[in-house]
């Protein structure tokens, strides 16, 4: 073996001690069995991602005490939601559209259809029907009538919206299908732009793969995650967790320099193994301040961020060892020149502006905080504007524009009491705020009756036509079946029932051969029958019916918010039970008051757990605070954009984008403040800074330009406001954290290196060691006896005695027959037998060879 093998053998066993080591050798020496455990977990991934179920609701994340889930609980058991779309076709005379709805309402599957001459239903030559289907919104049957129907309108311009199907989540997975490929390519550009040899690109790259593939097929355990984390999870998990590859193949890169390929591997590993698991803390700490938000969505993204890079972390430590091994020989064979240019004249820049940039940055930070404040903060998507819009969106806004926004609420009501229900509708139409209000107590049926108006026998008999005697004896048997005997005692004439319940009544009895009717009106009944069976299990349950009232607002804002409140006053003056409004307005109303919450936790607890993780870096008071106060202010100008631009905001963006640039973007100031507080002392400051920034520069715009770009990527290409929202803000937010860490950051370490100094700590723990005879290497702060009194920071190989108490680092007995050629010629050259003959001391130790 040559020299060099020697010496990278002797290295690596005389850290047969450590733990690290041990694991790193395990790793890279067993590479095969973690290959084979990766290949199956892998194959179940890829099957178990298909059978991840997608919460394509926002609403559904909401807590479960606020009246949204309450009231969308309510209605699940309640009542039957059928199928039903709106339909708007273009360019077309009233005439033609007549026709079209007559021809449309003859179809088996449509219980009805809604068209008439009023500006509601055709304006400016287009037409809009509202389709009701007999079928449930989950029936396969009403989706395919809506494309039977489509296919006949085939030759006309034609809007389609509606609720059934999944088209909404099938077009955001296409998106981000579409957001991925590119990412893909950005990932590979940059990488071949800032790596020092071409083999190390599919190392880096099937790492990533396999955590991704883990990470969506583990998605399965958590049974359903949200269209927003299953949206961007996977490419916000390759830009915040592609630096644990790039760190682990740069380590060892640099150990290749002067080892053997298994050798550098395992000593890189053990050297990344606490290096990328502190690094990805300051990540994961900003991701935990979102398990504690209300709303719900906030928990299950973390939850997926989280498991994909602890899963990112597995992928390091256990796969990309063993690739190493296996392509380690093409690295060494594709070297090439780096791209990435050397920044000197930032370093000089921030030097000789260290006195003013810090004072200028204040004063923008304090700006920014006061401008995001006012933030234009939205809680639904009806104010959102997106770069592109899918054929969802142009339909309604399509709809929207020539008819108006249709916004209405289901109030629920206890039921049993019609009267009480016409009472409180009229209230609602009285309100200027309400366009129209429709429920079972004032729906038209025939003959100018409503369905909840009470009908006497023989007003009942003159409206279908029935003889008076058969309408008499049906009215006994709906007395006896409702047990309402003192009817038949008083008199049958002055019994009234509700239109609606003594048509469902005649037609059960019917059906069941008690009543006999001729065909005409055997089929005007069951015509009637079918209407208000369907409008009775859309508005009426065992225990509630529901009111639904188009209101003259928008969707959110104070005003509708408020009326909001006053439509629950006027329902409690006539129902002591409980009242639930539902619609976009209230789950609106929901998620704003959530916000106001949610927006100081995330805040407080992103920065308490940066805090402590940077604390306990560092070992500084001082160092944590500045870093938060660059990252922090770097959020505040991120969100200060929208106000200047009068551009509306999803709440949501800034809760998940605060935490993520938070948690990932203090990396960048991680390595510059590590990096500049090691040099400081041993050279210039003006030389210390210039030599990081040029260190640090690499590896921020490697992990940078990745996330930035990907964002961006997200923002400008999908259709959904929230998803969309969170793309623009996190690609904006990084370059502006990008841009503080190199223009702003080192200015403030040059000027707070003394307050970071003086508020720094050490954490150490005495490690009491026995009287040992021999050989021993030393590693650490010492103070005790080494064949003298000695107090300093020690690296040292010492033969003699040692008695001294280690407070940092370690003492390890060491086999004579493995010294370095280094070492064993010191040991010869050694003056005197029990001198330390091979040392290295700190600057204060003292009397080392008394």
């Amino acid at each position: 073996m040559s020299e060099q093998g020697n010496i990278s053998k002797a290295s690596v066993q005389k850290e047969d001690g450590d733990v690290m080591m041990k694991v790193a050798t395990f790793i890279v020496d067993r590479r095969n069995l973690f290959f084979l455990l990766f290949g199956i977990a892998m194959i179940f991934c890829a099957i178990a991602a298909g059978m991840v179920k997608v919460e394509d609701s926002l609403s559904a994340y909401l807590p479960d005490s606020f009246e949204t889930s309450l009231g969308l609980d309510l209605m699940g058991e309640e009542y039957t939601t059928y199928g039903s779309a709106k339909i708007m076709v273009s360019n077309i005379v009233y005439e033609d559209a007549k026709a079209l709805s007559e021809t449309i309402g003859e179809r088996e599957d449509v219980a009805m259809i809604t068209f008439d001459e009023t500006v509601d239903h055709y304006n400016n030559f287009s037409a809009l029907f509202d389709i009701t289907f007999k079928y449930e919104d989950t029936d396969q049957r009403s989706l395919d009538g809506l494309e039977e129907i489509k296919g006949m309108l085939a030759d006309y311009d034609i809007f389609v919206s509606t609720s059934m199907g999944n088209a909404a989540a099938e077009t955001i997975e296409k998106e981000m299908q579409t957001v991925s490929a590119l990412v893909v390519v950005i990932v590979l550009v940059v990488l071949v732009l800032t790596s020092e040899t071409y083999a190390e690109i599919p190392v880096l790259l099937l790492t990533f793969g396999a955590a991704a593939l883990l990470s969506a097929g583990t998605n399965f355990i958590l049974g359903t995650i949200s269209f927003v984390s299953d949206s961007v999870t996977i490419v916000l998990q390759l830009a915040l967790s592609i630096d644990y590859a790039v760190i682990f193949c740069n380590r060892y890169k640099e150990e290749h320099e002067n080892l053997p390929i298994r050798e550098s591997d395992i000593l890189a590993l053990s050297k990344a193994i606490p290096e990328i698991s502190s690094s990805s803390l300051t990540t994961i700490g900003g991701l935990i301040a979102m398990l504690f938000m209300q709303f719900g969505i906030g928990s299950d993204m973390a939850i997926c961020l989280i498991k994909a890079i602890l899963l990112s972390l597995l992928a390091v430590f256990l796969l990309m060892p063993g690739l190493l091994m296996i392509f380690g020989p093409w690295m060494d064979k594709t070297r090439h020149k780096s791209f990435v240019p050397k920044i000197p004249f930032v370093g000089k820049f921030d030097y000789y502006s260290r006195f003013i940039v810090p004072p200028a940055f204040v004063v923008i930070i304090i700006a920014a905080f006061l401008i995001q404040n006012k933030c234009p903060f939205v809680y639904g998507y009806s104010m959102i504007k997106t770069p592109i819009k899918n054929e969802t969106q142009i339909a309604t806004d399509m709809i929207n524009e020539t008819f108006g926004e249709s916004n209405f609420v289901a109030v629920n009501i206890p039921s049993g009491n019609y009267e009480k229900e016409k009472k409180l509708i009229q209230n609602y139409l009285d309100c200027p705020e309400v366009k129209s209000a429709q429920g079972l107590a004032n729906i038209e049926a025939m003959g100018g009756y409503c369905l909840a108006d009470k009908l006497s026998a023989r007003e009942f008999s003159e409206l279908l036509e029935l003889d008076y005697e058969m309408a008499e004896l049906l009215y006994m048997a709906y007395a006896v079946n409702d047990k309402n005997y003192a009817k038949l005692v008083n008199g049958i004439s002055t019994y009234k029932v509700p239109l609606i319940d003594m048509i469902m009544f005649l037609h059960d009895e019917v059906e069941e051969g008690y009543v006999t009717l001729d065909e005409s009106m055997k089929e005007t009944l069951d015509d009637a029958y079918e209407q208000m069976n369907i409008a009775k299990k859309q508005l009426q349950g065992e225990n509630f019916s529901r009111i639904l009232v188009y209101l003259n607002l928008p969707q959110e804002g104070e005003e509708t918010f408020n009326f909001l409140d006053q439509m629950h006053t006027m329902a409690n003056r006539y129902y002591e039970g409980q009242i639930l409004i539902i619609g976009e307005a209230t789950s609106q109303f929901d998620l704003q008051k959530t916000f106001s919450r949610d927006n100081t936790v995330v805040t407080v607890i992103s920065i308490l757990a940066v805090l402590v993780v940077l604390l306990f870096t560092f070992k500084s008071a001082g160092m944590p605070v500045l870093l938060i106060l660059v990252i922090e202010g770097a959020i505040w100008i991120n969100f200060a954009f929208p106000t200047l631009q009068k551009d509306n905001i999803f709440f949501m963006t800034y809760l998940i984008v605060s935490s993520i640039q938070m948690g990932a973007n203090i990396d960048y100031a991680i390595v510059i403040s590590g990096r500049f507080m090691e040099l400081k002392d041993k050279m210039s400051h003006r030389d210390a800074i210039i030599e990081t920034m040029n260190f640090a520069f690499p590896t921020i715009i490697t992990s940078g330009s990745m996330l930035a770009l990907a964002g961006i990527s997200i923002g400008l290409l999908t259709s959904d406001g929230a998803i969309c929202g969170i793309g623009q803000c996190l690609g904006r937010g990084t370059i502006i954290s990008i841009f503080l860490v190199m223009f702003v950051l080192p200015q403030i370490l040059l000027i707070g290196a003394k307050i970071i100094d003086k508020t720094s700590f050490e954490v150490s723990v005495p490690l009491g060691i026995e009287r040992e005879v021999g050989l021993m290497r030393i590693d650490g702060r010492v103070q005790g006896q080494i064949n003298g009194r000695i107090i300093g920071e020690v690296h040292a190989v010492v033969r003699g005695d040692i008695n001294a108490l280690v407070r940092s680092g370690n003492v390890t007995k060491l086999d004579e027959n493995n010294l370095t050629p280094e070492e064993r010629a010191a040991f010869e050259q050694a003056p005197f037998e029990n001198a330390p003959a091979y040392a290295g001391g700190g600057e204060d130790s003292e009397n080392k060879n008394s």
